[in-house]
C-alpha cells in the first residue's frame, strides 16, 4: 500500500493499450497503480484489433522509456509512401494531412503491443489483476473513491485510491459512473460500413489500399502470418453474404489483379464507420482515456495513437499532481484532451469521406464521387514519378 487506508494512488480499469501504456508511464514515475482487467492474460494476448501507430504514438512510448513495444516492427516509409490503387493502377499515397512525418509510425498490430505492454508492466513489478469481473466505481465525486470487483476465484474485492483512470474501452462501465446529465455523446455516421475479415495470410507490403468503383478494399499485415482485408459495404450487409469466395473474388475486383496467397480466413465482422466523442472526458476523480471517452473512423488509423495521446497526458498530470501537489494539468485534461481529439476527428473524418466517396457512387452519387476524386489526387503521387521510382527499383 502507498499509504496507511488506501490501496493504491491510481485504478486503472481496461488493460487495452490505453490503461496498459497508463499503467507503465506511471511505473516509471514510481506511481502506485493497479489495473483492473476482466478477461484472462491468455484472451487479451490472443485478441485480434486493428492497428497502427503514428509517428506521434511512438515518440510517446520512447519519452517514457517503452520503446521496446514497438521495437522490430516495420516502419512508414514516407520516401515512398503507402501503396494504393487506384482502379487497378498502383499509385503512392502520401499521408501529410496533419502535417507530420510518417517515417516513424510503424505497423504493430495491436495485439502485439498489448502483449509487449504486458510484458513490460511485469518485469517492472506493475499490479496486474486479470479476470476482474464486475467492476464498479463508487464515490468519484470524493477525495477517496474506491473500485470494487470480483477476482479470479469470484471472491469481492475493494480497492481505495486518489484518481480512477477509465481505459476500459466503448462498452466499459468506466464511464457510466458519470451522470448522465454530465455527459455529452456526439456521434458521426458515415452511413456505410466494412466487413473486416481476418486471414491467415500475410501481407507483402505491409498495407496496400485501394479506391475501386466497386467500393473501398485494403488489406494491412497483423503480424508475420496474419493480415486483415476490409471491404466497404453497404449498412444492411451480414457476414453470412460473404462467403470466403466471395471475399477473395472481390478483393481482387477492387485491388485490379490477382492476390495471392488466398489462405483460410478465421472470422468476418461487418463494423459501420463512425465517430464518437464523449465529453467531458473527467467527473470528479474519474478520467477517461482511450476508447471509453472517443472513437475515431477506422480508415485513420488512429485509434491506438489516441489512445498513447491520452495515457501521456494524463500520466504527466498525475506525476504533476503527486510530485508537486499541482492539480492544474489534472484539471485541464478532458479539455486537452478533447481538442486533440476534435483535430483527429476532423482529419479522419475528410480522409474517410475521401477514400471511400471516391468509389462507389450509390453510397453518395456521382457528384460527390467526382469532388472526393479530385480531393484525392491532390493526395496522390503524379503517375509519372509513380512509373519512374517503380522503374529505378526494378
Amino acid at each position: 500500500m502507498t499509504e496507511t487506508g488506501k490501496d493504491t494512488t491510481v485504478v486503472i480499469v481496461g488493460g487495452g493499450v490505453a490503461g496498459l501504456a497508463l499503467g507503465n508511464f506511471l511505473l516509471r514515475k514510481g506511481i502506485g497503480c493497479i489495473v483492473l482487467e476482466k478477461h484472462s492474460r491468455q484472451y487479451v494476448e490472443q485478441r485480434q484489433r486493428a492497428g497502427a501507430l503514428d509517428a506521434g504514438g511512438v515518440r510517446v512510448l520512447n519519452a517514457w522509456g517503452v520503446g521496446e513495444a514497438v521495437e522490430g516492427y516495420p516502419r512508414g516509409d514516407s520516401d515512398s509512401g503507402l501503396p494504393l490503387l487506384l482502379d487497378g493502377e498502383m499509385r503512392q499515397w502520401r499521408r501529410d494531412d496533419d502535417g507530420e512525418d510518417d517515417d516513424d509510425g510503424v505497423f504493430c498490430p495491436q495485439q502485439i503491443l498489448v502483449r509487449n505492454l504486458i510484458r513490460v508492466f511485469l518485469r517492472e513489478g506493475g499490479d496486474l489483476r486479470f479476470e476482474a469481473q464486475d467492476v464498479s466505481l463508487h464515490d468519484i465525486d470524493t477525495e477517496r473513491p474506491l473500485v470494487r470487483y470480483r477476482d479470479a476465484d469470484g471472491s469481492a474485492q475493494t480497492v481505495t485510491c486518489d484518481l480512477v483512470a477509465g481505459g476500459d474501452g466503448y462498452r466499459g462501465v468506466s464511464r457510466t459512473a458519470i451522470p448522465e446529465d454530465v455527459l455529452t455523446c456526439s456521434t458521426y455516421e458515415f452511413g456505410y460500413a466494412w466487413l473486416t475479415v481476418m486471414t491467415e495470410v500475410p501481407a507483402d507490403p505491409p498495407a496496400v489500399l485501394a479506391v475501386h468503383s466497386r467500393g473501398f478494399a485494403a488489406q494491412i499485415t497483423r503480424g508475420p502470418d496474419a493480415s486483415r482485408v476490409y471491404l466497404q459495404c453497404p449498412l444492411t450487409d451480414t457476414v453470412e453474404q460473404w462467403p470466403d469466395e466471395r471475399v477473395w473474388s472481390e478483393l481482387e475486383a477492387r485491388f485490379g489483379a490477382p492476390v495471392q496467397p488466398r489462405g483460410p480466413i478465421r472470422s468476418k465482422q461487418v463494423v459501420p464507420l463512425r465517430g464518437v466523442v464523449f465529453s467531458p472526458m473527467s467527473h470528479g476523480r474519474l478520467h477517461l482515456l482511450g476508447d471509453a471517452a472517443h472513437l475515431i473512423s477506422p480508415m485513420s488509423a488512429e485509434g491506438m495513437s489516441l489512445a498513447l495521446h491520452d495515457a501521456d497526458m494524463l500520466a504527466r498530470a498525475v506525476v504533476q499532481q503527486v510530485e508537486k501537489d499541482d492539480p492544474s494539468l489534472l484539471d485541464g485534461y478532458s479539455d486537452a484532451c478533447l481538442d486533440h481529439t476534435w483535430k483527429r476527428q476532423a482529419s479522419a473524418v475528410r480522409l474517410t469521406r475521401t477514400m471511400h466517396d471516391s468509389g462507389d457512387p450509390i453510397y453518395e452519387g456521382e457528384f460527390r464521387r467526382q469532388i472526393a476524386r479530385k480531393n484525392l489526387e491532390t493526395m496522390l503521387e503524379p503517375t509519372a514519378r509513380v512509373r519512374e521510382a517503380r522503374s529505378a527499383t526494378a
